[in-house]
């Protein structure tokens, strides 16, 4: 398999799990800060996970800029959850 072939694979199973799993998981997140609720264990190691593979991405999205724009929102919305659920944890403590 040569390495566009194993790009295109990799591809296919990240944009499968953003539609499926880190989508829909990030607009729940986003939905529970903005009602002023504080993230759990669960949801900050989720948050965790996530930006670690954005770090083990980054050499396939410089390959393939076409999805830069695409990870960048993705990158901005997290950015979101984590500034406003530090604003609600800090209005609590």
């Amino acid at each position: 398999m040569n390495s566009s072939d194993q790009d295109t694979g990799v591809i296919s199973v990240l944009m499968d799990r953003f539609e499926k799993q880190r989508l829909p998981r990030a607009l729940s997140l986003k939905e529970k800060v903005d009602r002023g609720e504080l993230l759990s264990d669960y949801d900050l190691a989720f948050l965790e996970e996530v930006f670690a593979d954005s770090g083990k991405i980054k050499p396939l999205l410089d390959r393939h800029p076409e999805y830069q724009a695409l990870a960048a929102r993705m990158l901005h919305l997290y950015k979101l959850i984590t500034d406003k659920a530090l604003e609600n944890q800090k209005s609590v403590g």
